[in-house]
């Protein structure tokens, strides 16, 4: 099957630094031709996934990253290199709109978002003609009313993530917040939860846009101290080495979040997941198997002081096993036949 995948202009494929839905792309791509596929991916020139690339931009848009201009430039070169394709997969938010000038290509898009007010509109307007793959259960409850084609959890290769024992660096044990500098996300819950169990904490977070700057200024930097250190923005090696060696992962998101990448990458470096019972986290983490399930910030301090009642195995075993790059590309094809039957 001639597969053409349309990602974003806004990173790499795959991403050098924070990127959820970057790092999916790459993981689908790489699946889909390790399975005898031909796959065009349609990217920026910046972009190094091992398959068939075609660009217009020569370097990701990531500081003009929601601008219309840059990405409906990337949609039309898009369209064009992939018009000859089986089955296009669309990741863009203007690509299935473009997509009416090719009637009979079968296309199907991703809404790696929440079904908030604005995306809900667009993706309404669109569902009919343009399959959606959901990519978990909560994501899809916020809009009962969009047809929704699947719903596909995200996988990834957990042979590409290295399996930590969590032994700590040179400082000691320290447990992790990875993700991006925002209240929802909740670096600063992270830090007082961390600090009342007694725990050091290390955050490497996204801080590129002017809300999260002032998040940061306003709730997480008067917290920082010898105890709690705030890494930047490291790079995918980086952050790999940080979560095989920590503890645990602490996700206090407050917010009905779609998915949440970051849980699936400590899962495959055996590293427990700490997490509110928000979004899509009892569909990824296993309650007293994989990490825990907390219903308050209480809670998660007392879990902490449990996490070595976990094995680490069955949190790669996860990886392995349900949340694997193999069974997210089987079922995007049973998708992508489905579409073909239907054309």
């Amino acid at each position: 099957m001639r597969i053409g995948i349309i990602a974003p202009p806004w990173t790499p494929i795959p991403p050098p630094l924070y990127g959820g839905i970057e790092l999916v792309v790459d993981q689908l791509a790489r699946g889909l031709a390790d399975r005898g596929h031909d796959v065009l991916l349609f990217t920026t020139g910046d972009s190094t996934c091992p398959v068939d690339r075609q660009w217009v931009l020569p370097e990701a848009e990531g500081s003009r990253i929601g601008s219309a201009v840059p990405e409906l430039r990337h949609v039309i070169h898009a369209y064009r290199a992939v018009r000859h394709c089986d089955v296009v997969h669309d990741h863009t938010i203007m690509g299935p709109f473009y997509a009416e000038h090719y009637p009979g290509l079968p296309v199907t898009t991703t809404n790696h978002g929440p079904f908030n007010e604005e995306l809900a509109d667009l993706y309404r307007a669109n569902a009919e003609r343009v399959p959606i793959v959901a990519i978990s259960h909560a994501q899809r409850r916020d809009a009962p009313d969009i047809p929704v084609a699947r719903v596909i959890h995200h996988g990834i290769d957990a042979s590409m993530f290295p399996y930590g024992t969590g032994d700590g660096d040179t400082q000691g044990h320290y447990v992790m917040f990875l993700g991006r500098m925002s209240d929802d996300k909740g670096a600063h819950r992270a830090i007082e939860i961390a600090r009342k169990a007694g725990m050091r904490i290390l955050l490497a977070a996204k801080m590129r846009e002017p809300l999260e700057r002032r998040y940061f200024a306003e709730k997480v930097e008067p917290l920082l101290g010898n105890d709690v250190v705030y890494l930047g923005e490291v790079s995918h090696r980086r952050k790999l080495d940080l979560l095989a060696n920590s503890t645990a992962l602490l996700f206090p998101i407050r917010w009905n979040e779609p998915f949440g990448m970051v849980m699936l990458e400590a899962l495959a470096c055996g590293t427990p997941v700490l997490a509110f019972p928000e979004g899509a986290v009892p569909e990824i983490v296993v309650d007293g198997s994989t990490g825990y399930v907390c219903k308050d910030e209480d809670a998660m301090v007392e879990a902490i002081g449990r996490v070595d009642e976990l094995d680490r195995r069955d949190c790669r075993m996860a990886i392995e096993g349900y949340f694997s790059v193999d069974r997210m590309v089987t079922e995007h094809l049973d998708l992508y036949e489905s579409l073909l039957d239907q054309s």
